[in-house]
């Protein structure tokens, strides 16, 4: 709720509602308190004890929080309610509209000055940013939030701290995307927090980093961690929308109370639909260990779960990374012509800045399907592009894998300088399977 007002602005308060309803400064004070300490606190020459501002607002007929903030317990529920309803539209969806939602609902807890309705509002418009690939804007959000929430338990603050991580990575700064997710699992782990909502959207975040440093141990951890922590429920867009059905009329009632205590709920199964993104990731990762072990058939229909459950609305750059896999998946069972088909639409929304790693990762395969229609001008072209995209990223797993390929097509071609220096290129960023650039693994949760 933040700080009471200053003393002066409480006096003003008192003595307005006083007049209001024709109270004389005795009338209100006893029979606690003297008519002169009325006069005194209307003044502004007192600050006023919790226990003299109950017994005034009592007096006076409202809530504690109203006299000592000027803010009535009605506008916050209501104001919580609508932030309720702004995250049911970003759940199903509806980013565009979600994000006006938002972007309104904080101008209007910043003018009462609610620090906890305001970092759920920036939450949610970094959120939004995410999903319409506005990266930087949407980490200013993050930040913001965690700003907000600076002197919350860090459970509170993790869907700040894991939004600005996925929006570096996103950006294609994958290590530090990394290092924001792991220290946070390891503070969380270590010292006792053991918080399933926090935990399932750390680790199921860090599942498409770890991929694409080619830390697939890791990847493969940290979705059966998800997996395992994700909350079952039958219905819960219903659940939901019951909660938010019995709030407003407790709302109506007057029972503020209970009517938090159901958004709370709403706004927890909410958050849940979100994590579809990155339960997909799971699907995802999924896909990708069928299509290692050669399980081709198994692989596609993970691949394909993974975009059923981001919708064509929402989330373009996690349907990109999963687009990519599916169209390796594709070209390896000899549907070659489907698989760049996908790529080249893939290409088209992604740059540099938005989505470097997939994006480069559709030019390697690109590359592979030019080579296999014996195209080697078109082979190269793609991969120089995809090499300069992954040195920018510091994916360095899959730049030492591209330098081999572009070596070997240069030494078919009979440049056999430039093909040593392609190999050497990739030899400096060679690693061993799952520990690139990353240090000892976070500490675990106790399942």
């Amino acid at each position: 709720m933040g700080e009471r007002d200053d003393p002066g602005t409480i006096g003003r308060r008192v003595q307005q509602l006083r007049v209001e309803r024709g109270l004389t400064q005795r009338q209100l004070a006893e029979p606690v308190y003297t008519p002169a300490y009325i006069s005194t606190l209307e003044a502004g020459r007192v600050r006023p004890s919790d226990g003299a501002l109950r017994h005034l607002a009592d007096r006076l007929g409202v809530a504690f929080d109203e006299l000592a903030t000027g803010r009535s317990a009605r506008l916050v529920t209501e104001l919580r309610l609508r932030l309720t309803e702004a995250q049911r539209t970003l759940a199903v969806g509806e980013a565009d509209v979600a994000l006006e939602r938002y972007a309104a609902l904080l101008a209007e807890a910043e003018t009462h000055d609610l620090a906890e309705e305001q970092a759920v509002a920036l939450l949610g418009l970094g959120e939004c940013a995410l999903e319409t690939g506005e990266l930087a804007e949407g980490r200013q959000y993050f930040e913001r939030a965690e700003a907000r929430l600076a002197d919350a338990p860090l459970p509170a603050r993790v869907p700040a701290l894991r939004g600005r991580a996925v929006a570096h990575y996103l950006a294609g700064e994958l290590r530090y995307a990394v290092y924001l997710l792991e220290s946070t699992l390891d503070e969380l782990n270590r010292g006792g927090l053991h918080d399933p909502d926090a935990l399932l959207l750390l680790y199921a975040s860090a599942i498409g980093p770890y991929m694409d440093m080619g830390a697939h141990a890791r990847a493969a951890q940290a979705a059966e961690f998800a997996l395992a922590l994700a909350p079952q429920s039958g219905d819960p867009a219903l659940v939901a929308r019951m909660h938010r059905s019995v709030a407003r009329t407790l709302l109506a009632e007057g029972r503020l109370a209970e009517a938090d205590a159901s958004l709370a709920k709403a706004a927890e199964l909410y958050r849940g639909l979100q994590l579809r993104t990155e339960l997909a990731n799971c699907h995802w990762m999924r896909g990708y260990v069928y299509a290692q072990n050669g399980e081709l058939e198994h692989a596609e229909k993970e691949l394909r779960e993974a975009l059923d459950m981001l919708s064509a609305r929402r989330a373009s750059l996690y349907s990109s990374q999963v687009t990519v896999e599916l169209a390796d998946v594709l070209h390896r069972r000899g549907s070659s012509r489907e698989a760049a088909a996908l790529l080249e639409d893939v290409l088209g929304g992604l740059s540099p800045e938005r989505g470097a790693v997939h994006a480069a990762a559709a030019h390697r395969l690109l590359g592979i399907i030019a080579e296999d229609a014996r195209d080697a001008e078109r082979a190269e072209e793609h991969y120089v592009r995809a090499m300069s995209l992954l040195e920018r990223a510091g994916a360095a797993g899959d730049l030492a894998d591209l330098c081999r390929l572009l070596g070997d097509l240069l030494r078919r071609t009979g440049r056999v300088e430039a093909a040593l220096d392609a190999y050497r290129t990739g030899l400096g960023h060679r690693t061993a399977p799952g520990t690139t650039t990353l240090g000892p693994a976070p500490a675990q949760p106790p399942l």
